[in-house]
């Protein structure tokens, strides 16, 4: 495991090199392009053409929420998915992905219900989950998840 780590900003996705024990510190890091903080303790929107930076070349796993605004479990969720990812970040980048707005994405990842729950590492799916849940039962799915990163 390299002491490096890339990590895509979550505002302008410019990938940032930085140490991985710097990942616990409090303001963990600024972009070196735009100058935002890297981690901002809230989900992304994620479009497909941010999704090379933030899902592939991004060395974090990342969370997304396949969702739409039509969706009353998707709405309930929302709450949960972003109370997550102050929790979460900086381990784990959190992106919620608008299947209205990127169909390309949900096909791409053969979503057939939202919310579905997938996390990427690399690129890869590394776990899937569907339907709202409480904070609790998120947290320790993504955990259990993390293991196989």
């Amino acid at each position: 495991m390299s002491d490096l780590l890339h990590v895509a900003c979550p505002s302008c996705d410019t990938l940032n090199r930085m140490p991985r024990t710097r990942l616990d510190q409090p303001g963990a890091g600024k972009c070196g392009h735009c100058g935002q903080p890297l981690f901002q303790g809230k989900p992304i929107a994620l479009t497909s053409a941010r999704f090379t930076a933030q899902a592939e070349r991004s060395d974090l796993p990342l969370l997304i929420d396949f969702w739409a605004e039509w969706c009353g479990p998707c709405r309930m969720m929302a709450p949960v998915f972003e109370q997550a990812a102050g929790r979460l970040e900086p381990h784990v980048r959190l992106a919620k992905v608008d299947t209205e707005d990127a169909p390309d994405l949900a096909a791409r990842f053969g979503v057939r219900s939202i919310p579905t729950l997938v996390l990427v590492h690399h690129g890869r799916e590394v776990a899937r989950t569907a339907g709202a849940m409480p904070l609790p039962a998120l947290l320790g799915w993504v955990r259990q998840a993390m293991a196989a990163v």
